[in-house]
């Protein structure tokens, strides 16, 4: 420092900080030789804290507002110093200007993926991430522990320090309330206040305060992922004989109102019995393993007989007589169609069975081409 900037030092009594940044923690007041003027004015702004440091030893702290250093205002110092009977020159000491607001969407995540053993699935990998809000609480505590001696300290050079912490802390408490992986996504607020008052002593030690910490997502591997897709989907199409029957049938109404005709509709048709004959071979080794356990299936509504239907040589049903004389009476069975029953020797048109023939001369017959 030259002579000018040391005269200057010398004339300025107003002790203040400014600060114009969005992460700095910690801001030492600069002064040569560390010499304030007795009687000098100290302004404190709101979320601000100013902490007096004399030969390595942290003295007085001054919260927000405007105070006039002297003996009076300076107890711990002045019992440092020995200033038994008051002083009237400058004095030496640091000042430390710590910033109390919160610093607010800070973020955390896993950099590798957590291994868990859940209950349904076994061992599996998580991935989870969020943000947190810190404020200084303790600026005293602070400086002693974390910022020290340093002249300008940002919110940068303890972030890493803090966001270990928590992926440490989240990873135990995943492990200790045994959470099952699908009902993850329904416990985020559980989670997140549970570690909060979790982590919150630690962070004490430090001088600091979480105000907030959120657990905003918690991610499964792709695989798992797929396999509770599928589950799901098994979930929502339930009876698998059930839903073959039900997309047989849908095929045969589709083929009796298609525009494109009987050819077409006839593909239509073939289609919706070859997708039932392919998932009916998917599911026949899983009903054969289960009919040494499951009860017989309930007869069909309406008749006793189970009617089957034949197009372009494939085969659908069985149905009921009921369903028979619906498909009738929307057109997508005629006279012509091809249907068997128990006890017929061969398969035989519609028109040929005696409980449809009164109702198939009622239907009139399909429109020309």
């Amino acid at each position: 420092m030259d002579l000018w900037e040391k005269a200057l030092a010398e004339l300025v009594d107003i002790v203040e900080w400014i600060d114009e940044s969005d992460d700095t923690m910690v801001w030492r007041f600069p002064r040569y030789e560390n010499e304030i003027k007795y009687g000098a004015q100290l302004i404190v702004r709101q979320a601000q804290a100013a902490v007096f440091v004399n030969m390595g030893a942290i003295a007085d702290v001054f919260a927000s507002g405007q105070h006039q250093l002297e003996t009076r205002n300076l107890p711990i110092l002045s019992t440092i110093m020995g200033w038994k009977y008051g002083f009237h020159s400058p004095f030496k000491a640091e000042v430390y200007f710590v910033s109390t607001r919160n610093f607010t969407n800070l973020k955390w995540g896993t950099k590798n993926p957590i291994i868990l053993s859940d209950a349904e699935f076994g061992p599996v990998r998580l991935r989870a991430y969020g943000t947190y809000v810190v404020r200084i609480s303790d600026p005293a505590q602070f400086i002693r522990e974390i910022a020290g001696t340093e002249g300008h300290f940002n919110l940068e050079e303890i972030s890493e320090q803090l966001k270990n912490l928590i992926v440490t802390r989240f990873s135990d408490t995943l492990g200790e309330r045994k959470i099952p992986v699908v009902s993850l996504a329904a416990s985020y607020n559980e989670i997140s206040q549970f570690l909060q008052e979790k982590i919150a002593p630690e962070f004490l030690e430090y001088g600091l305060e979480i105000t907030k910490l959120l657990v905003e997502n918690i991610s499964l591997p792709a695989e798992v992922e797929e396999a509770l897709d599928k589950r799901s989907s098994m979930g929502i199409i339930g009876n698998m004989d059930d839903y073959l029957k039900y997309q047989s049938a849908n095929a045969l109404e589709s083929a009796a109102v298609n525009p494109g005709g009987e050819a077409t509709a006839g593909i239509g048709l073939g289609m919706g019995f070859a997708m039932a004959n392919q998932m009916g071979k998917m599911v026949a080794g899983t009903q054969a393993a289960q009919q040494t356990h499951d009860p017989p299936p309930l007869p069909l509504e309406g008749t006793e007989s189970a009617y089957y239907v034949g197009k372009d040589g494939r085969k659908a049903g069985p149905f009921s007589r009921d369903s028979i004389t619906g498909y009738i009476r929307k057109g997508a069975i005629t006279k012509e169609t091809l249907i068997w029953k128990e006890g017929m020797a061969e398969w035989q048109a519609a028109e040929q069975l005696p409980e449809f023939q009164s109702l198939l001369k009622t239907v009139p017959p399909p429109l020309p081409k």
